[in-house]
């Protein structure tokens, strides 16, 4: 499809993760356009690759396309953000003329996510998050923003001006609140992390309203 257009420039096309990795060390394009999953490994190649582009190259956009919505898939495409990013569904893409407002829209620092795609992460925000979540102090919002930014108590206790005691104490409350239970799988700080970029990546998307009343987005975000 994008071969017929002189819209946009096709830089390379690959076929595996490696390949893709290899061609945008190579060309740096404006977008990436992309699958979750890629040979060999079909474990999620795609989402990989847009999770390390956001250190790599943050000015490079991706642009997904799945054949249904994968509410983890997108979880980690969106956990830094929307921005430079979308999420399409392959039999919703209307039209070639969509498919190339989508990559311009990102290209120029917008944001694209089907309509069904918004809503399956409301439904997550509402039966997950939205709940526990509001049980919280506003204190404890804020300590919890700082666990899942990977600070230690010692780093929150100084960025919010607190004693190590009394985020301790703010730790645990949050902790119990939510009902999370150390175990040796996964530790309570990586729930309540999950818990709290699952509430925060819906609520962004509620605020651009756009993305679920326009085919092709809103328009780029200064």
């Amino acid at each position: 499809m994008l071969a017929r257009t002189t819209d946009v420039e096709q830089a390379a096309v690959c076929s595996n993760g490696t390949d893709l990795r290899r061609a945008i060390g190579v060309w740096l394009p404006d977008v990436v356009l992309t699958g979750i999953r890629m040979p060999p490994s079909r474990d999620g190649d795609g989402i990989q690759i847009a999770g390390r582009l956001r250190h790599t190259a943050p000015e490079t956009g991706v642009v997904v396309i799945a054949e249904r919505v994968e509410p983890a898939s997108v979880l980690a495409l969106l956990d830094q953000g929307t921005r430079r990013r979308a999420y399409l569904l392959t039999e919703r893409i209307r039209s070639l003329q969509e498919l190339i407002a989508t990559i311009e829209t990102v290209a120029a620092g917008g944001s694209v996510l089907d309509p069904l795609v918004v809503d399956a992460l409301v439904q997550i925000r509402l039966h997950e998050s939205r709940s526990r979540l509001s049980e919280l102090t506003p204190r404890e919002h804020e300590v919890l923003a700082k666990i899942a930014l990977g600070e230690s108590n010692g780093a929150i206790a100084r960025s919010l001006c607190l004693t190590k005691r009394a985020v301790e104490k703010h730790v645990n409350s949050i902790f119990s609140k939510l009902d999370l239970r150390d175990q040796d799988d996964v530790s309570p700080r990586v729930k309540a992390t999950r818990i709290f970029l699952t509430e925060s990546v819906a609520t962004e998307l509620l605020d651009v309203s756009a993305i679920a009343n326009h085919p092709y987005g809103p328009p780029p975000i200064p």
